[in-house]
């Protein structure tokens, strides 16, 4: 019996029993967990706890009370138990958890890899989102509760993939045939346009040292570009131990630690890098038996499993099928339309990703910093740190796989030869990287590594083989970065603010190159409506301020290629989308002359308020058409802190897109930063337990009030 039409993974699942979910047992002790709550008047947690364990209890309980939703839909999904809840359509998900053997994976290495004390942490989050679901039994989804401590690693293990792109590459492994398969094109491509991206939309970090600073004081800019909603969408919090864990900064849903952020001492941004990763080979099958493959003149095994995804079919009424999952010594397998391919991951069987960031959040120095970063557990995202010794540091952090020579890494490869099967990394010290340069400044805009910084001090590129697949490409905001900050030789507090809100498209942009283009092209217009729409183009300066009123014709027509070369570009596209927006302002407004801030919104429940910037503009904003003729944003600039160290100590100021309750729209912390948000203002943040006192809204114990 079929369920599913044809999907991107063609899942063809069999019935073979109904389940269905009982209520769940909730026993839960709290008593041994020592942890205060304070909640400052923007509503974000500040956590105290006698040990880190208890400061992840509590950040578990604040967390949830703001986003149980999207905490327990990332538990699903690492679990394999999305459809369980949210039907087939959710199916893809499971099968891949099962075919990336998330789960086997977990089990095997969970006491080797994992440290006793990330453990614990994990341990005490998983209490703390137990607790509250024990006081909240509405609002619990079937089949969460009870949550452990391996949910919370195997969330991160389901999450990575993600971000470059994997579940594309499983997806084209089941329509493409070799010949039209550029994995690395494909990857790339995951945050191309916005209606393509459900996970990343770049990023920035920026960070001055004191010989750049008009005060001497070091400067970190902590800028991930994220979607505003879901289980990608960044949340504040602080986190206070008296074992010396004192962070503060953004996480994700089902985190135990601050993934971006600072301490005392130091702190640090990722963006989005594009590494080569993944790896896809073309299997030689046997002629009479579909489960041998060639390999080295040798005829192997399928390692072969079915697997169950257990699926709502309607009201409570769940059904478990099974699909068969086969592995090669490369890595999963599928069985496309037009081949057989296997796919071959880097870090494939590493599940330390939380215990690398724990480890980063504990550093109390550089050194130590860097030691946690050596593991490499996180297998890509660049990083800008900066400390308060006046270091300033850049690495193109990724697990690089070292490949043969002679081979095109970038499309499909053979699968019957050992001399494509890599097994070894670069090690941390052969990635590209800049410690304080001589310029005193560095940055990344989801740009090349090997322009990082101005003068001397950048990585040499030819020291790195095309097959590591470095990218070499300069965003917008990597080009307004190197023409804003890197010009600037004594940099003020105010101008580090302004540079990274800064509003412009460059003009050696893409933005720039598709408008020239069009512009040449435009003699053979007939139209008057975009003969019209050319003199808007012509006319305008290349800002995104809110006022301007040249800036929604260009950013509608081609701000969708902004991740994209120009040369991959056709003209007939660039005259097709350039076209379309002429129609959609003239529909919706009757003119082409529309206030950009009129057209580009920030609509959060009762709340639509007017925005500068747009795609790959260093305050970054990207949105998507609504029925009103507006684009509501749904990613870009989100959680963002500037932080600074000098003789007095460390401060930083904080802003979010909307606010600390991501979920209650009764809750006042909804959407009361978006004011601050669309006028390019911070909030202060408060670390010290006196200013939050001084500051505060409410004080609890989870589980014990």
């Amino acid at each position: 019996m079929k369920i599913f039409k044809k999907s991107p993974l063609a899942i063809i699942l069999f019935i073979v029993g109904c389940s269905h979910t009982p209520a769940p047992q909730l026993d839960h002790h709290p008593e041994k967990y020592n942890v205060t709550i304070y909640r400052d008047t923007w509503g974000v947690p500040h956590i105290f706890g006698e040990t880190d364990v208890d400061a992840a209890y509590g950040l578990a309980y604040a967390h949830a009370e703001d986003d149980l939703v999207n905490i327990q839909g990332a538990l699903l999904a690492a679990r394999g138990k999305l459809a369980s809840v949210y039907g087939k359509s959710q199916a893809p998900n499971d099968y891949m958890v099962q075919l990336l053997e998330i789960w086997p994976k977990v089990n095997k290495y969970y006491h080797t890899q994992i440290s006793p004390e990330t453990h614990a942490i994990c341990k005490g989050y998983s209490d703390g989102i137990n607790q509250y679901m024990k006081e909240h039994l509405n609002e619990v989804l079937p089949g969460v509760y009870p949550v452990n401590e391996k949910d919370i690693i195997a969330g991160f293990v389901h999450k990575t993939p993600l971000f470059f792109g994997v579940h594309n590459v499983l997806a084209n492994m089941m329509e493409r045939p070799p010949h039209d398969f550029n994995v690395k094109h494909d990857l790339r491509d995951v945050a191309k346009t916005v209606k393509e991206s459900e996970y990343t939309k770049g990023s920035n970090v920026f960070a001055v040292a004191p010989s750049r600073s008009y005060d001497d004081k070091v400067r970190l800019a902590i800028n991930s570009h994220q979607p505003w909603d879901g289980q990608f969408a960044w949340y504040e919090a602080h986190v206070h131990s008296e074992e010396g864990w004192n962070m503060i900064g953004g996480l994700f849903p089902g985190s135990p630690v601050v993934l971006v952020g600072h301490n005392d001492h130091l702190g640090w941004g990722h963006t989005v890098n594009a590494p080569d990763l993944v790896d896809v080979y073309e299997l030689e099958l046997h002629p009479k038996d579909p489960y041998l493959y060639k390999f080295d003149d040798e005829w192997k095994r399928f390692k072969v499993k079915d697997v169950p995804i257990e699926v709502r079919l309607f009201g409570l009424f769940n059904w478990t099928f099974y699909k068969e999952a086969l592995w090669s010594i490369h890595g999963p397998v599928m069985k496309g339309k037009h081949a057989t391919y296997a796919v071959r991951i880097a870090n494939y069987d590493n599940i330390q990703m939380v215990d690398q960031w724990y480890k980063m959040n504990k550093a109390s120095n550089f050194d130590e910093w860097q030691t946690a970063m050596e593991m490499i557990a996180v297998p890509m995202f660049n990083s800008g740190y900066a400390d308060e010794e006046g270091n300033i540091f850049f690495v193109y952090s990724a697990k690089l796989p070292k490949r043969a020579e002679g081979f095109d890494w970038s499309g499909v490869l053979p699968g019957n030869t050992s001399e494509t099967l890599w097994s070894e990394y670069l090690t941390f010290d052969e990635l590209p990287q800049v410690m304080n340069p001589k310029s005193g400044f560095i940055q990344n805009c989801n740009n090349t590594p090997f322009i990082t910084t101005t003068g001397d001090g950048n990585p040499d590129k030819s020291l790195y083989s095309e097959t590591l697949g470095i990218e070499s490409r300069m965003s917008n905001r990597a080009l307004r970065a190197m023409e804003l900050f890197g010009t600037d030789e004594k940099i003020s507090r105010q101008e580090f603010e302004d540079y990274k809100y800064d509003l412009k498209y460059s003009d050696e942009s893409y933005m720039s190159v598709f408008i020239d283009r069009l512009v040449a092209m435009s003699p053979a217009f007939e139209d008057e409506k975009l003969i019209e729409g050319i003199e808007v183009l012509k006319s305008w300066d290349l800002n995104t301020d809110i006022e301007n009123l040249n800036a929604s014709l260009p950013i509608i027509s081609f701000g969708w290629f902004m991740e994209t070369h120009p040369d991959e570009v056709s003209d007939e596209t660039l005259v097709d989308s350039f076209t379309d927006a002429v129609s959609y302002l003239y529909n919706h407004y009757g003119r082409l002359d529309v206030m950009w801030g009129n057209v580009n919104r920030l609509i959060r429940g009762d709340v639509n308020l007017g925005l500068a910037g747009g795609p790959d503009i260093p305050h970054a904003v990207y949105g998507l058409p609504n029925e009103n003729g507006q684009i509501k944003g749904w990613a870009g600039d989100a959680f963002l802190m500037l932080v600074e160290w000098g003789k007095e100590g460390v401060s930083s100021e904080s802003i979010h897109q909307y606010g600390s309750n991501t979920q209650d729209q009764g809750s006042k912390h909804y959407a009361d930063q978006t004011t601050l948000f669309v006028e390019r203002k911070l909030k202060p943040v408060w670390r010290e337990l006196k200013s939050i006192k001084e500051n505060v809204e409410k004080v609890y114990r989870p589980g014990k009030e």
